[in-house]
């Protein structure tokens, strides 16, 4: 498979920003290829963002100006095959159990148990999607950024990164360890980046699309943590910006079915 991906954006910074970028895809091995290219411009000029590797294959494209700008940034990839997630170790099992800013688990072990019983492994994994599917209506701009998994379960409404959180909080819950991916999605209506969950069970990590917005088969990463807050595609580390503009564009040469009851790993 074919997947054809990018991304432009256009903001604004003051004086004396940082800031970090995660729109490009994962470098995770066993691509047939992957050909990107990424142009960042202020004032004419282009720029030249310094790359910074994240875990799971992200990477982080970071620039420092010292002046108020106004920034274009344009990313493209054309990407062949599938990847290979990389292995996961004792550390990150331990991490991806624990509650987080926008998981909070601890606040819905009652919930969970109460709703999934005994249930564990693969059969728990695929009641959570479905609960968390059928109890939340997805509904463009209908949460706030500060909103978590306790906020969305009481809201019953969100987006992609609101699903994904409720569903890895409610894992987590039981013990099984999960995150949050961001992802380009071919298929996905409205476009936009997207927000999935992967789910540790039968020794790898499985994605899960509560929304069912677009077909797990074709997405590709671009990062995965905790929750949102570490998988941001545009942030500041001192400073501030204003975004003007966002497009993003995600089409893959064979969109494959989905089948929501197999398990699947992100490519």
């Amino acid at each position: 498979m074919q997947r054809t991906v990018g991304a432009r954006l256009s903001f604004t910074t003051a004086a004396r920003t940082k800031l970090a970028m995660a729109i490009a895809v994962a470098r995770n091995p066993g691509y047939d290829s992957l050909d990107e290219d990424l142009v960042v411009t202020s004032g004419g000029q282009r720029l030249a963002p310094r790359e910074l590797l994240d875990g799971h294959g992200g990477r982080f494209h970071v620039l420092e100006l010292e002046e108020p700008a106004e920034v274009e940034v344009e990313y493209r990839a054309v990407v062949a095959g599938s990847g290979e997630p990389e292995p996961a170790d004792e550390i990150e099992l331990i991490r991806y159990v624990r509650p987080s800013r926008y998981a909070e688990s601890d606040r819905l072990l009652p919930t969970s148990y109460a709703q999934f019983g005994s249930l564990g492994g693969a059969e728990l994994v695929q009641a959570v999607r479905e609960w968390v599917h059928g109890q939340l209506a997805y509904v463009s701009g209908s949460s706030r950024g500060t909103d978590g998994a306790v906020e969305t379960l009481l809201h019953r409404r969100g987006v992609c990164r609101d699903f994904a959180h409720l569903a890895v909080a409610l894992l987590r819950a039981k013990d099984v360890p999960a995150r949050i991916a961001a992802v380009y999605a071919p298929g996905l209506k409205p476009m936009d980046f997207h927000a999935v969950a992967e789910a540790y069970v039968d020794g790898a990590w499985h994605v899960i699309d509560p929304t069912g917005l677009a077909p797990r088969g074709s997405m590709l990463r671009i990062t995965a943590g905790r929750d949102s807050s570490d998988t941001a595609f545009l942030s500041t580390v001192g400073g501030r910006l204003t975004l003007k503009r966002l497009t993003v564009t995600a089409e893959a040469d064979d969109l494959p079915a989905e089948d929501p009851h197999r398990l699947l790993r992100l490519a």
